[in-house]
């Protein structure tokens, strides 16, 4: 990395070298955002199989010592924690901007990050909560601050830097991404669980080492607190948090001691909330009697993507739960005679995004200059109809292994492939039109919103899994997929509807 590092007497105050023509200090955060991403993805990508395992499968020599439990409840889980990562940016965005500043949230959310990993290193179902507890509070509160550190090297948004600072970010963290599975999946699964863990736990300890060394590459921007807190406003969050902690310690110290408590006293309320609390914001927003008109509409029109979003993440994050379990027990292990593990699949999206995401750029670009280019609108459509065809994919795999048949690796790569193309579709276009259709009182805020839809579709797929529904079964999938096309379809037949909301947003 050091070879791109060039003389460059345009580069940011006090810095003499550049990062391919980008502030140094982008280097530093591209590090950071990457070895977090491969500890995440790492643990990630051996969640759900830990869960289920049981004891060693004398067979197969395949390793035990998991937490045993039913595939519908690390569904659960699984989904659960992937909505409270997202849940967790909003709060982290409030940290950054109101108490530590960008680059101490960031700074403790590494070591929060870390320390859970090495919960999860430890044995026992006790530390495993607490590990998974504090990835997801640690992952929440570093998601919300990184991005706003990586604009910060930049002189405001008009900086021609800045598009391409974010691009070269991007690839960070499909980097991690992708070689996370390969190295954590294959060492977690294939010998030791509690070793994959812990070597996420290094991943992130590289990146915080490094973070604190090159510190002083970034722009003091980020050490400051734009709207800090006052007293006040201190005390009363304070007593609020500590009321909030205590009511909660008393109701589960009172189940506990009535032998009430099972999993689900967890599972459903934090299910609930991820569900609740993105409604809840849309709604606080809705009702600002300080909004004009243009954004009261621009709120009613960003509802509709807010929901497709949500039905798409529903979808696409089960790549992780419901696709990891059908690569275990019934794909292939292995292409022209070569072995590999089930976590390799964790592998394909990120690779798939850094190879087509180029082309997608070049697309958008190409049609855009001959006035062909699809709107927000019919992305967003394609995205739906995408991810919901990829599930109708899935159906067929799912078919030919009913009777004990080991289908080929190449049905998921095509699954993976075709929700790689709907999320370029949907993604980088629903982060775009969240930023152009946020009434400007809500500018920051509404970005948290954006990542609430990835929350509310996470929580549904839990809420399913814990009301008992098999989403492992060819019935559930088709309809989810049925689900998804027909809202691509909705959105695009009342497209004319929901322009007309967006107002001047195109």
């Amino acid at each position: 990395m050091a070879s791109s590092l060039t003389k460059d007497s345009s580069s940011t105050p006090g810095s003499e070298k550049t990062f391919f023509g980008h502030p140094r200090g982008l280097a530093t955060l591209f590090l950071t955002e990457m070895w977090e991403r491969f500890s995440y993805y790492g643990m990630r990508a051996l969640l759900v199989y830990y869960l289920v395992s049981g004891g060693a499968d004398a067979a197969t020599g395949s390793q035990g010592g998991g937490l045993a439990m039913t595939a519908a409840t690390a569904t659960a889980i699984y989904s659960v924690y992937l909505s409270m990562v997202y849940l967790m940016a909003m709060p982290g965005g409030w940290f950054g901007d109101r108490v530590w500043g960008a680059r101490k949230t960031v700074t403790i959310a590494a070591t929060v990050i870390m320390l859970g990993h090495l919960s999860l290193a430890l044995p026992g179902q006790a530390m495993f909560f607490v590990g998974l507890a504090l990835v997801a509070v640690g992952s929440g509160l570093l998601k919300a601050n990184i991005s706003t550190m990586v604009g910060h090297l930049y002189d405001g948004p008009d900086d021609p830097r800045r598009d391409g600072g974010f691009t070269l970010f991007y690839i960070g963290i499909n980097l991690g991404a992708f070689v996370a599975p390969l190295v954590i999946g294959t060492v977690g699964k294939e010998y030791n669980w509690h070793l994959g863990f812990a070597l996420a736990a290094v991943g992130m300890g590289l990146g915080l080492v490094q973070f604190l060394f090159f510190t002083r590459h970034l722009s003091p921007k980020s050490s400051e607190v734009p709207n800090p807190l006052t007293p006040q406003e201190r005390n009363s969050v304070l007593v609020k948090v500590v009321a909030a902690v205590a009511l909660v310690a008393v109701f589960y110290a009172a189940v506990v001691a009535l032998g009430m408590y099972t999993l689900n006293w967890a599972l459903v309320p934090l299910t609930l909330a991820g569900l609740v609390i993105p409604i809840a914001v849309i709604v606080r927003i809705k009702r600002d009697k300080e909004l004009t008109g243009s954004e009261q509409s621009k709120v009613n029109g960003y509802v509709w993507f807010f929901v497709a979003a949500a039905i798409f993440w529903m979808i696409y994050d089960q790549g992780g739960s419901t696709l990891s379990l059908f690569a275990d027990d019934k794909t292939a292990g292995s292409v022209l005679g070569f072995d590999f593990s089930a976590t390799w699949y964790q592998s394909l999206n990120p690779l798939f995004v850094m190879a087509l995401a180029p082309v997608f750029a070049w697309l958008w670009l190409w049609l855009a200059r001959r006035n062909q280019e699809p709107n927000t609108i019919v992305k967003f459509a394609m995205g739906l109809v995408l991810v919901g065809a990829s599930f109708f994919v899935f159906v067929v795999p799912m078919g030919m292994a009913g009777d004990g048949t080991k289908v080929s690796p190449m049905w998921l790569v095509s699954i993976y492939m075709i929700q790689t193309i709907g999320e370029l579709c949907l993604s980088p276009v629903g982060l775009s039109v969240t930023t152009k259709m946020a009434p400007q009182k809500y500018a920051s805020q509404m970005m948290g919103v954006w990542f609430l839809a990835v929350t509310a579709g996470d929580c549904t797929t839990g809420l399913l899994s814990i009301a008992g529904v098999d989403l492992n079964g060819t019935g559930i999938i088709a309809m989810q997929a049925t689900l998804a096309v027909a809202a691509g379809l909705a959105i695009y037949m009342y497209r004319k509807k929901v322009q007309a909301l967006m107002g001047d947003v195109h």
